[in-house]
């Protein structure tokens, strides 16, 4: 049971940060210093999928770390 807790856990770590660095909000730092004058409208399509995607591998990121620290403990 440990042991596939942590497995769980580790994947859902990774294919959350692969979703996180799929997306694309703004042009990072250029954006920052005045790069940039576009705007940012509503999600759609498949911005709004993986948008949906990565809420719900954060859930599940945050659920099997409280259940890791509740059975290993």
């Amino acid at each position: 049971m440990e042991t596939a807790i942590r497995i769980l856990q580790i994947l859902s770590a990774i294919f959350l940060v692969l979703s996180i660095l799929v997306q694309d909000r703004g042009t990072g730092l250029s954006a920052t210093f005045g790069g940039s004058g576009g705007f940012y409208a509503t999600k759609r399509g498949a911005e709004k999928v993986l948008s949906i995607i990565t809420v719900v591998l954060m859930a599940l990121f945050l659920v099997l770390s409280f259940t890791a620290s509740i059975i290993l403990s």
